[in-house]
């Protein structure tokens, strides 16, 4: 760490995940300060420098490596294949490392990443911003308020409608790629749900081809037997012409319903940002409620804030104390994962050792 208050922090990657969800909460981020972007893309080096001034734009990671001691941490948020290999390189410069979803393509990867960290002490934590999601926070409210008693079974949906595939790299099926929709939105529906239920035993799951031509799935289902006994249900698809409810958590008490969205993506892509005072004007946090029987009454979700993970990770960086999201967790993600693939390949329940 240098003397500066801030955390210096370089960004691998400006797109998307680069450029509407790192960088804008990077920069809002107390106690965080985006220093540099590494693109090979002209076009996109030139948005990062009107978005953020002042701010270094290199054409390749090896520049980062070259000047190391002009940062704390580095951000990996380039396609999923770079994943492992940038977070090994940031750690062997001796940086800290924040890595978007999925970690590495494989539980195997991902545990030589966290194994580099350990041997070298850096700091490393994967972006698993969806704990920050308004509707996901009132979940775990209500489940310490006891509002919902002893949860039974939980769903979980992240559906969109693409009638056409999008192209690129997560349509390739190619195994370094973790392309198809398990590894882009079920990395986040079952990270969740280990979030709120633990361990899993069991893992049965459908991945589908709707696509003509598809490599990988964009339909898929995955049904986890937690060990403390919680059933989940995680649907994730790109060819959802309706959506089901975002989450459907049914317990002993109550059950809980929410529908739309957390907001705050759609509010980033509309160049909000969470440090301005009209933040919370323009994010939606979509309508829960709370049933039991006959009786319904609307939940107030909490307001998402995926600020808070860059926060805490700046809080960490400085103390040396645990990060935010623990890269664990993450490989035990791409254990079930891989169990999902396998379990759709050969159409059986696959248990999980302890």
């Amino acid at each position: 760490m240098s003397e500066s208050p801030d955390v210096r922090v370089a960004l691998i990657g400006y797109g998307m995940a680069g450029s509407v969800f790192h960088a804008p909460l990077i920069d809002a981020a107390r106690g965080m300060a985006l220093h540099a972007v590494v693109t090979s893309n002209e076009e996109r080096a030139e948005e990062a420098r009107r978005a953020y001034p002042g701010v270094t734009v290199h054409a390749t990671p090896a520049q980062l490596w070259q000047n190391a001691d002009q940062f704390d941490l580095v951000v990996v948020a380039s396609p999923n294949r770079t994943h492992k290999h940038l977070a090994m390189a940031a750690l062997q410069a001796g940086l800290g490392v924040v890595v978007d979803k999925p970690l590495a393509a494989s539980a195997e990867d991902a545990r030589e990443v966290i194994a580099e960290a350990e041997k070298r002490g850096q700091f490393l934590s994967v972006f698993q911003n969806r704990r920050w999601d308004g509707d996901f926070m009132t979940i775990e409210r209500l489940r310490e308020e006891g509002e919902l008693g002893d949860i039974r079974r939980f769903e979980s949906r992240f559906e969109r409608w693409r009638p056409e595939p999008k192209g690129g790299w997560r349509q390739s099926g190619a195994p370094g790629e973790a392309g198809g929709v398990l590894y882009d939105l079920g990395a986040h529906l079952i990270d969740q749900a280990l979030v709120l239920f633990g361990p899993v035993a069991s893992v049965y799951a459908e991945l589908e081809h709707r696509y003509p031509d598809a490599e990988v799935d964009d339909d898929t289902f995955v049904a986890l037997t937690h060990r403390n006994g919680v059933r989940s249900h995680l649907w994730m698809s790109s060819v959802a012409a309706q959506s089901g409810p975002r989450f459907r958590v049914l317990g002993s008490r109550a059950a809980y319903t929410s529908f739309g969205m957390d907001g705050q993506e759609n509010a980033l892509k509309a160049g909000a940002r969470p440090d301005q005072p009209d933040w919370r004007e323009v994010v939606e946090d979509g309508q829960g409620y709370l049933t039991a029987g006959s009786e319904e009454r609307p939940v107030h979700n909490d307001p998402g804030a995926y600020r808070r993970y860059y926060e805490a990770v700046a809080v960490a960086v400085q103390n040396g104390t645990r990060p935010p999201v623990n890269a664990a967790d993450a490989a035990d993600g791409l254990e079930i994962i891989a169990a999902a693939q396998r379990s759709s390949a050969e159409r059986k329940v696959v248990h999980l050792p302890e």
